[in-house]
């Protein structure tokens, strides 16, 4: 035995070397569930919300940095904040880039440089995402009577973490890493109990309300100043197979929301159809079938169609 050896087994009472030995022959032989049979470095969730949490601190130092930060030491804390986070992130890529198809027989050197490469195109699109997310904070205050302020939304609302990881996962997978965003993603559903893909195209202003419950599915595309609620669903209606019922992988199945549509709680809209610019759609409305702008769909005329 290599970690666990024979006067080990003998001394525990609970006879583990046989049991050892039926989950070695399982793990590497029987049922080997590993990426290619072979795979065994995995990106780590506790690393990759760490680095989210830098990173979040980077963008917002005052809220999600330290509580004594000044003129002066604000930009040090952002940059050393930003290289530690920076440092993890690119050692996250590279783990995840081996479970890219087309990388899959890319030797180390070539895959550490294009994590490198990845992780610097993060970094530059920061800027970028800070402008979304104080869009959404600016949605969030002017479209909730219970805000009174940029601090109380930046804390307290579970909406605003998770578009906060929505949009750096977003960026992760449009830079070439889909299964770290969507680590990153989970990592977010499981503090908010908000699950939106990373794949999902959200334009600025965004704000959840309460949120718990709301689910955006990966070909979902969502135009400006949209407003959902708690427990709303933009899902699939089908899954498309192919000649051997195998699922269709990546075909446009969700929603697309356009401009100033609000959606409020409960409410399901499944299948690409498209909810028109400034319409509304009541609580717990099912929806299935497209709408023209202006729009305003109640739980009464779905029930009289």
């Amino acid at each position: 035995m290599d970690n666990y050896d024979t006067e080990q087994a003998g001394s525990s009472p609970w006879h583990l070397g046989p049991i050892i030995d039926a989950l070695r022959t399982s793990r590497e032989k029987t049922h080997n569930i590993r990426h290619q049979g072979r795979v065994r470095e995995l990106p780590s969730r506790t690393v990759l919300r760490q680095v989210i949490e830098g990173i979040s601190a980077a963008l917002f130092p005052t809220h999600y940095g330290r509580p004594d930060l000044n003129d002066e030491s604000i930009d040090y804390f952002v940059g050393d904040t930003l290289n530690v986070a920076l440092d993890r992130l690119v050692e996250q890529v590279r783990r995840a880039l081996r479970f890219n198809p087309e990388l899959e027989n890319v030797g180390e050197a070539e895959l550490a440089e294009r994590a490198r490469a990845i992780t610097h195109a993060f970094a530059a699109s920061l800027p970028e995402i800070r402008a979304l997310l104080v869009s959404d904070v600016q949605a969030a205050l002017a479209g909730d009577p219970a805000a009174s302020s940029v601090a109380e939304i930046m804390l307290c609302y579970p909406g605003t973490i998770a578009v906060l990881y929505h949009r750096l996962a977003h960026r992760l997978h449009r830079l070439g890493t889909p299964f770290l965003a969507r680590l990153a993603a989970d990592i977010a559903h499981t503090l908010t109990g908000i699950d939106i893909h990373p794949a999902a195209q959200i334009g600025a202003s965004f704000f959840i309300d309460h949120g718990t419950g709301v689910v955006i599915g990966e070909t979902a595309i969502l135009g400006q100043r949209v407003r959902l609620y708690q427990a709303v669903t933009l899902g699939a209606r089908r899954f498309p197979t192919d000649e051997h019922g195998a699922l269709v992988k990546g075909a446009p199945r969700h929603p697309i929301v356009e401009d100033d549509v609000v959606i409020y709680a409960g409410a399901t809209i499944l299948g690409r159809i498209t909810v028109g610019a400034g319409s509304t759609i009541g609580g717990n409305v099912w929806l299935t079938q497209s709408v023209a702008p202006g729009s305003n769909v109640t739980q009464a005329q779905m029930r009289g169609c």
